[in-house]
C-alpha cells in the first residue's frame, strides 16, 4: 500500500470508527458487535505505526471515545480515567511482558509480579469521598472530562454512602446490569412493546445517563470497583494492597482477580477466567492484566490515552458449525412472531445450543438461509446465540425455502406485517398467546379500569382455568376469586363491584380496551363521539375511518383489520350478552370543541384535581396535553411548587393560568 492509499484508508477508517463510536459511547446503541469494532480500530492503529505522518489527535487510538452528553454537567476528572490498549493474542500478551521485564530490570526491580481481573462489560465511573462521605460521582466521558451522574449512582444499592473510614479518596468501579437482570429487563420491554436493549452493557450505560433519576431506580444497575484514582493520607506498595484496603472500607470490589508472577501464570489466568466466563453472573469482554507494584507502574508510565502498565486481552468470539434443521415460529405476548432456528445440538462458549432466535423476516433474506444449510453460530455478549453466516461451500441443493406465515400459528388469525415495520404480529384479540397481555391491558386503569384485577390475579385465574377469553371476565363467581386470597371475600367482592362498575363506562373506554393498534386513549375518544356505538365503528368504512380527525390510513386500516377478525366478532358478541356497554354516552353533536387546537402544560400540584383529571377535561374539550415547554404550547397550567417548565415558559412568553384560571376555563 502506497502513501497516498494509506492515507484515504486511514481517513476512512476514522470516520467509520467515529460513527461507531458515538452510537457505542453516546447513544448506547451499537450497530455492530464490540469485536467488528475492535478489528476496526487494530486495523487502524496498524496503518498508522506503519505511516505515523498521518496520525492525529483525532484518532480514536490517540483518545477515548465518548462525550458529554447534553442536560449533564460536565465534571473534570483530577486523575484521567483512561481506556486500556486491547490485544487479541497472547503474543501480544507476551511482547506487553517482555517490555515491563525490561524496564523493571533497568530499574533494578525484581520479582515482578502482576494481577489479572475480569474486564467488566459495562461503563466506567468515578466516585469521589470526602471525609468518608459520597460527594460525587462522574462517567468516563472522553477520560479527561465526563458526567456528572452523582444521583443516578446514588440509586446502586452496593454503593456505599458513607465509609467505614473518615477518608478522602476517589475511586474507579464499572457499572453493569447482571446477565439475569438483563434478560428479565428486555422480557419486560418485549411484553410493553419497547425497544429492546442491544446487550447489558448498553443498557447500564443508558439507565446512568439517564437526565430522569426515576427511571434509573427502576433499572438492576451494579458496580465493582478496580481501582483507586485518588486517596490522601495513605500509601500503597500495591495494587492487591489498594483492593483489600478497598474491600475493608466498604467498597464492592471486583470479586475475580488472580496473582501471577511470571508469562505462563499470566496465560494460566487468562485461560482460567476464560473458562469461568459462562457461569459468572455479570459479563465480560475480556482479562485485564496490571502489573502489581505502583512504584514500577510510575516507572512505566502511561500515553495520552492508555496506561503502559496493563493491558486488556479480548476473547475472541467462539463461532461453531452446525445444521439448521428447522424453522418454527413462536408467538410473544405481544403478538410478534418469531422465527426460530432449530439447530443440530451444538456447544459454543460452555453452552449447548439447539435453538436460537432469527428475529424477524429480513434477517433471514438478509443471511439468505434456507432449511437444511450448515451455519455458523456465535455467542453475541456471552449471552444470546446468534447465527452469523451460511456456509454455501456445503449446499446440496436439497435446501429448503422458509416463508413466514399469514395466519398466526397459534389461534389462526390474520398475521400482519406493517408498513415500515419488520415484525409481523397476529391481530387475533383471542389468541392464547396473547391472553395474559390482553387481560391486563383490558382491565388497565385507562381501559376499563377493573380495580384489583391486577397482573398477580389476572395470573391465578388463568392458571387455575377460572378464565379463557376476555370475555370471562364477566362471568367470574364470588367462590372463584376469594380462594384466589388468604381471607379472600371483602377482596372478592370488591373486585366483583369493580367488574359490574365497568360494564356502564363510556364506549371509548371498551375501545381502548381491545388494544387495536395505533388506538389510543385519544383516538377511542374521537371514534366513539364520531361513531356512537360499537356496531355503527365496527362497520364503518376505510374511508370514513382514515378521514376521521387523528386517526389517517395507517390507524384506519389498523381498526378495519381489527374488526374483521372472528375473534373480534365473538368477542363483542360475548360482550354484549355479558351486558358491557356498547354506546358512546356522549353524542357527537354535544361535543364542546373549546380547546381544539390549544396544547396544555401541567407543572406543579394541583389542589382540586389530579394531573390525569385536567389532562381528561382538556381532551374532553378538543385540546392537547404535552410534557414539555416550547413555542408550541398555548398554556402552563401551573400548581403549587411549579418547577423549571413556569421558568421556561415565563421565557418564551407562555401564557401561564392559574387553577382557578382553568377552572373559570371550563365552567364558562
Amino acid at each position: 500500500m502506497d502513501k497516498e492509499q494509506a492515507k484515504l484508508k486511514i481517513q476512512e477508517l476514522k470516520e467509520v470508527l467515529e460513527y461507531h463510536a458515538k452510537k457505542y459511547y453516546d447513544e448506547d446503541k451499537p450497530e455492530i458487535s464490540d469485536y467488528e469494532y475492535d478489528m476496526m480500530l487494530k486495523k487502524l492503529r496498524t496503518l498508522e505505526n506503519e505511516f505515523p505522518e498521518f496520525i492525529t489527535k483525532d484518532s480514536l487510538t490517540q483518545k477515548v471515545g465518548g462525550h458529554v452528553k447534553a442536560g449533564l454537567t460536565k465534571v473534570e476528572h483530577e486523575v484521567p480515567l483512561q481506556s486500556l490498549q486491547d490485544v487479541f493474542s497472547f503474543d501480544e500478551v507476551e511482547d506487553f511482558f517482555l517490555k515491563v521485564r525490561k524496564e523493571a530490570s533497568d530499574n533494578n526491580i525484581k520479582n515482578v509480579k502482576y494481577v489479572v481481573e475480569t474486564k467488566i462489560d459495562g461503563l466506567s465511573a468515578a466516585l469521589e469521598y470526602k471525609n468518608g462521605e459520597f460527594v460525587r460521582g462522574a462517567t468516563r466521558g472522553n477520560g479527561l472530562v465526563g458526567e456528572d451522574v452523582t444521583e443516578n449512582l446514588k440509586t446502586i444499592k452496593t454503593i456505599p454512602q458513607k465509609l467505614k473510614e473518615n477518608i478522602d479518596i476517589t475511586v474507579r468501579g464499572e457499572v453493569f446490569i447482571s446477565k439475569q437482570d438483563f434478560e428479565k429487563m428486555n422480557q419486560e420491554r418485549e411484553e410493553k412493546e419497547e425497544e429492546l436493549f442491544a446487550n447489558a452493557r448498553n443498557a447500564a450505560a443508558g439507565s446512568l445517563r439517564q437526565l430522569d433519576v426515576k427511571i434509573v431506580k427502576d433499572r438492576p444497575l451494579d458496580i465493582y470497583i478496580f481501582n483507586v484514582q485518588k486517596i490522601e493520607g495513605k500509601q500503597f506498595n500495591s495494587h492487591y494492597e489498594e483492593l483489600e484496603y478497598l474491600e475493608k472500607i466498604g467498597f464492592n470490589v471486583n470479586p475475580i482477580r488472580i496473582f501471577a508472577k511470571d508469562i505462563k501464570e499470566i496465560f494460566s489466568a487468562i485461560e482460567k477466567i476464560g473458562e469461568k466466563r459462562e457461569n459468572l453472573t455479570f459479563g465480560i469482554d475480556g482479562a485485564v492484566i496490571k502489573v502489581d507494584d505502583l512504584k514500577l507502574r510510575q516507572i512505566l508510565g502511561t500515553t495520552s490515552k492508555v496506561p503502559k502498565w496493563a493491558i486488556a486481552y479480548k476473547y475472541p468470539p467462539e463461532r461453531k458449525e452446525t445444521k439448521l434443521k428447522d424453522i418454527v415460529c413462536q408467538v410473544g405476548r405481544t403478538g410478534v412472531i418469531t422465527p426460530i432456528a432449530i439447530v443440530e445440538p451444538v456447544k459454543v462458549a460452555g453452552s449447548t445450543i439447539s435453538k436460537t432466535t432469527l428475529h424477524n423476516e429480513d434477517f433471514i433474506k438478509a443471511k439468505d438461509l434456507k432449511i437444511g444449510d450448515t451455519i455458523i453460530i456465535q455467542k453475541a455478549g456471552d449471552v444470546i446465540p446468534e447465527v452469523v453466516d451460511v456456509v454455501y461451500s456445503k449446499r446440496t441443493g436439497e435446501e429448503q425455502e422458509f416463508t413466514m406465515p399469514d395466519i398466526c400459528p397459534v389461534c389462526g388469525a390474520r398475521a400482519v406485517r406493517e408498513e415500515g415495520e419488520a415484525a409481523i404480529r397476529c391481530t387475533g384479540i383471542e389468541c392464547p398467546a396473547k391472553l395474559f397481555r390482553n387481560l391486563v391491558h383490558f382491565a388497565s386503569r385507562e381501559a376499563m379500569n377493573i380495580e384489583g384485577l391486577g397482573e398477580s390475579i389476572i395470573q391465578q385465574l388463568l392458571d387455575k382455568g377460572l378464565i379463557k377469553n376476555i370475555a370471562d371476565i364477566y362471568s367470574l363467581k364470588l367462590d372463584d376469586i376469594k380462594s384466589l386470597k388468604k381471607n379472600g371475600e371483602k377482596f372478592a367482592n370488591n373486585l366483583l363491584n369493580s367488574i359490574t362498575a365497568s360494564k356502564k363506562n363510556d364506549l371509548n373506554r371498551l375501545i381502548t380496551a381491545f388494544g387495536i393498534r395505533h388506538v389510543g386513549v385519544k383516538a377511542s375518544k374521537i371514534l366513539a363521539r364520531k361513531y356512537q356505538t360499537m356496531d355503527k365503528l365496527a362497520n364503518a368504512t376505510f374511508s370514513s375511518l382514515s378521514f376521521t380527525d387523528e386517526i389517517g390510513p395507517i390507524v384506519a386500516d389498523s381498526i378495519k383489520e381489527f374488526f374483521m377478525q372472528e375473534q373480534t366478532i365473538d368477542l363483542i358478541q360475548k360482550l354484549k350478552k355479558a351486558g358491557v356497554n356498547m354506546k358512546s354516552l356522549e353524542s357527537d353533536e354535544e361535543f364542546d370543541n373549546r380547546f381544539d387546537g390549544k396544547t396544555f402544560v401541567l407543572t406543579g400540584t394541583l389542589s382540586k384535581y389530579t394531573r390525569d383529571q385536567a389532562s381528561d377535561i382538556i381532551e374532553k374539550f378538543g385540546g392537547k396535553t404535552s410534557g414539555s415547554v416550547s413555542k408550541k404550547t398555548s398554556y402552563v397550567l401551573a400548581g403549587e411548587d411549579a418547577g423549571s417548565k413556569l421558568t421556561k415558559a415565563q421565557s418564551l412568553g407562555i401564557e401561564v393560568i392559574s387553577e382557578e384560571d382553568f377552572e373559570n376555563m371550563i365552567s364558562n
